[in-house]
């Protein structure tokens, strides 16, 4: 309940500010307004090096994961140093504003506002970055992208295909997103040597699966006080996931999977013995019996306490955890499996993401948008992201048909690796022009996980694959604080609760989505998927 009162107050606080402040230069009053800065001026150069600024100052949000090494942190390092080095050419300064990644949706909330947020910020949630909008918080955007000489290694990059799912239907250009050079999402990961050491196969099914995870506990393949069979960081809120794909009714559908995706937990039956499954889990003692407080999931597996995790694609081959679990277990071997056979139809359903990465937006406290836009701009130039994701030839990597090899992956993982991904904004997860280019270069970091790699991405692409859309109704938008704070309330308590109160907990779960708003974002899902 606190954290409710919370959630409220901060987008109370935030709606308030935005009225009061009203609107500044370049921003809009909301959807469908468009006013922008020196009135229909459309002169604006945005692409880097065309333009001369009169030291401009910007700033931009990073994410601090407490992982910098002895003697830099996320905001000061070499990197940080080789950008202003190169926007200094152009007379920018950027400064760059550590949130902690943890906190990462909280502190944006209270820094728009408290209208002190950074120039540039960034949110995973396309719900609450078209909120603030709509809000008249961000800036539109049009007249710094849309001309023919403005942003080209932006447009270039992320392509204007992408740059066009951050429009609105009046075809504001409310923020801007990440291309992603992979849609592949998760993954279910098992560790191998214990279904070996048990003399089982790997699970096809949701009952395999049970059999497999109660094994683990009772015979306790590495003999740990401490094993906790499954862990899972999909369960927060009612989303999407390759396990929940297995049990619901809607995945066999892909405008009734579209509709149900962004809240399945509403319209979707199955959704509800997935619930139902991650019930049993939980009361028989093969989840972590704090999960939801549970941050060290990574560590878990890293650690050889957890034997089954739906994780993302990429995070099976972060070969520091994979050298600490094999240092630590020298038989361990974490593999990723094919999603398991659908309850309903008996047929496999893998997930993806969509084509775009996060959201990234200017807050209307932006005193040179011409100057941040140029910064994403320049992000989006071989000199900008490929050289903050892939370092400098000769040093950090060689050219071998075009594809940067490392040269020394440890000098690597101090020196760069470690920031690289929260630096490089307009791409996802790295600087790449195909997803051919990215696994490549991907498998030859560290030719002993080369395997990993390749393996881990032909699993993702296994069965139907269901994209999960960018879309958000104005309905969804409207109402996201009031959905996400019953959806973080109610999942937790479904899962944990005694078996014999799951079904009540359910109808309490399904009245307050509908008390939220639920219905008219149902409605509007439908009517723009029907549509499609």
């Amino acid at each position: 309940m606190k954290k409710k009162m919370c959630v409220l107050a901060i987008a109370g606080i935030m709606a308030t500010s935005t009225v009061l402040a009203g609107c500044g230069p370049g921003s809009t009053s909301g959807a469908g307004n468009t006013d922008k800065q020196a009135g229909a001026n459309t002169g604006y150069v945005t692409t880097y090096g065309e333009k001369q600024f009169d030291d401009a100052k910007i700033s931009v949000e990073i994410f601090d994961r407490s992982n910098a090494p002895e003697g830099s942190t996320c905001v000061d390092n070499k990197w940080v140093d080789y950008i202003n080095q190169e926007m200094n050419k152009v007379g920018i300064q950027v400064e760059m504003v550590a949130v902690p990644r943890a906190e990462e949706s909280t502190k944006m909330q209270v820094m728009m506002a408290s209208n002190t947020a950074p120039d540039i910020i960034f949110t995973y949630d396309r719900s609450l970055a078209e909120d603030y909008y709509a809000k008249g918080g961000t800036l539109c955007l049009n007249d710094y992208i849309d001309g023919e000489e403005q942003a080209k290694n932006l447009k270039e990059y992320v392509t204007p295909e992408v740059i066009d799912l951050c429009r609105n239907d009046a075809g504001d250009l409310w923020g801007l997103t990440a291309k992603r050079t992979s849609t592949a999402k998760n993954n279910l990961f098992i560790r191998k040597d214990w279904v070996d050491k048990l003399g089982m196969d790997m699970p096809t099914t949701p009952e395999e699966l049970y059999a497999m995870l109660a094994a683990f506990k009772e015979q306790n393949p590495d003999h740990r006080e401490d094993v906790i069979p499954c862990s899972l960081n999909t369960i927060g809120r009612a989303t999407v996931s390759i396990l929940a794909e297995t049990f619901m009714e809607s995945v066999a559908d892909e405008t009734q999977f579209n509709i149900s995706s962004f809240c399945p937990i509403y319209t979707d039956d199955g959704y509800v013995e997935y619930l139902r499954f991650l019930n049993k889990l939980y009361n028989e003692g093969l989840m972590d019996p704090e999960y939801y407080a549970n941050t060290n999931i990574e560590e878990d597996m890293v650690n050889g306490r957890t034997g089954f995790l739906e994780w993302g694609v990429i995070d099976n081959f972060n070969f520091d955890r994979l050298n600490t679990l094999h240092t630590l277990w020298k038989d361990a071997d974490i593999t990723a499996v094919p999603a398991l056979k659908n309850v309903n139809d008996g047929k496999q359903y893998g997930i993806a993401d969509p084509v775009n990465g996060m959201y990234i937006i200017i807050p209307k406290t932006c005193k040179n948008v011409e100057a941040a836009v140029t910064y994403l701009d320049w992000l989006s130039s071989k000199d900008g992201g490929y050289v903050l994701y892939n370092g400098f030839e000769d040093e950090h990597y060689t050219l071998e048909d075009g594809v940067a090899v490392v040269k020394d992956p440890a000098y690597n993982e101090k020196d760069k690796d470690w920031i690289r991904m929260d630096l490089f904004l307009m791409g996802n997860p790295g600087y790449f022009q195909s997803e051919e280019e990215m696994i490549d270069t991907m498998a030859l970091e560290k030719p002993d996980f080369a395997q990993y790699v390749r393996d881990d991405y032909a699993v993702a692409e296994t069965g139907i694959i269901r994209t999960v859309s960018s879309y958000v109704s104005p309905s969804q938008s409207a109402n996201y604080s009031d959905i996400d704070v019953v959806m973080e309330e109610n999942q937790v308590k479904c899962i944990t609760c005694a078996p014999g109160e799951f079904d009540a907990q359910i109808d309490i779960y399904r009245k307050a989505l509908k008390e939220a708003g639920m219905d008219e974002v149902v409605a509007e899902r439908t009517e723009y998927f029907s549509e499609k």
